[in-house]
């Protein structure tokens, strides 16, 4: 079965750290977050790949080639206009097989996808849409299922207590191809408001199944350092890059970290990173590959993208900061979120 991920989504609520990277690329542990999907599905058994792209196409396409180095086959899509999820699926119609899974790109999740698709084999209607519990539903589109887990209805973001139940789209799919015949081509759709009522309209069948596992939209500032976080716990259990030195502390290759610095657990340290003497960093944070952290600097709850460079005295505190972003010396920022930038305000 073939696998469509849908990258072209544009990531507004990242920006500034979106604003030369597709939001799917955005790394997770110092490694794209499409690089751990593209693992995971792998290694489910999910060999042929399709990428359906739209914002800086070249950055993935440049990335990943053929996809033979993840020993799987990458094909590509690319959408001149915005098509929405529906219409990105339908633009990639002639490349997918007769059923195929579709995973919205920038949804980080760790999952078993072999019990939906079994389930979706066994009904053999239209599509089945993986589901996951929240807390709160309110923020997301809920599904009512009846009978045999056929979804009803569709609820958008209702209040906590009206809500029908607290499962929600996890943004995958296994469809059939004739599901496809009620996407319009050429246009932006909607799968949720249009394609899938559509569908369950026509009697065509849309079924839901609740996936067990990891699952969190990293689409806002506050959810991409939550799954660093969960990273770190390993509540989100990916592959760490990096040799444990003691419990909660990862570092990479080629390293020159001073003995005089302090590293509060759980840290992740990338490869060919400096940190220089009188440096605290942690708890809680991530450093990319390439990193310079000068004398006396303070990092906590803060990620750092690859080639960064924070000067001394300076502290950051639940920031985030994008490929080769610079703090100067004793700057002071909290919840920064930064793209190469030059200037801050000093203490």
């Amino acid at each position: 079965m073939k696998a469509l991920l849908l990258a072209g989504g544009m990531g507004s609520r990242l920006l500034p750290l979106t604003g030369q990277y597709p939001k799917p690329m955005a790394p997770v542990g110092n490694r794209p977050w499409l690089e751990h999907l593209i693992t995971q599905l792998r290694d489910q058994g999910f060999r042929e790949i399709v990428i359906a792209l739209k914002h800086y196409p070249e950055l993935v396409r440049g990335y990943f080639g053929s996809g033979r180095k993840w020993g799987v086959s990458i094909d590509y899509t690319l959408e001149k206009e915005a098509l929405g999820t529906a219409g990105a699926i339908k633009h990639a119609e002639s490349k997918l097989g007769n059923s195929f899974i579709v995973l919205n790109a920038d949804v980080v999740q760790e999952l078993d996808l072999k019990p939906l698709v079994d389930f979706h084999a066994g009904h053999g209607q239209a599509v089945t849409i993986g589901l996951t519990e929240v807390e709160d539903p309110s923020q997301f589109g809920v599904v009512e299922l009846a009978e045999g887990q056929r979804i009803v209805r569709f609820v958008e973001k209702p209040r906590k207590e009206e809500s029908p139940s607290r499962l929600i789209n996890a943004g995958i799919y296994v469809m059939n191809k004739e599901a496809l015949q009620l996407i319009p081509a050429g246009r932006e759709v909607s799968i949720e408001r249009e394609v899938f009522p559509k569908l369950i309209r026509t009697g065509m069948g849309v079924y839901g199944y609740q996936l067990k596992g990891y699952w969190l939209d990293m689409g806002t500032r506050a959810r991409y350092r939550q799954v660093h976080w969960d990273v770190l716990d390993r509540k989100l259990p990916i592959p760490i890059y990096g040799e444990e030195i003691r419990p909660g502390v990862w570092v990479g290759r080629q390293c020159r970290i001073s003995p005089r610095a302090t590293i509060v657990p759980p840290v992740l340290i990338g490869d060919k990173v400096r940190i220089e003497d009188g440096v605290t960093i942690g708890p809680y944070s991530v450093i990319g590959n390439g990193c310079i952290i000068k004398e006396q600097a303070e990092l906590s709850e803060t990620i750092l993208w690859e080639g960064c460079r924070v000067e001394s005295g300076a502290q950051l505190h639940q920031c985030v900061f994008g490929t080769g972003a610079e703090a100067g010396p004793n700057y002071a920022l909290y919840e920064a979120v930064v793209n190469r930038m030059k200037e801050a305000v000093s203490l």
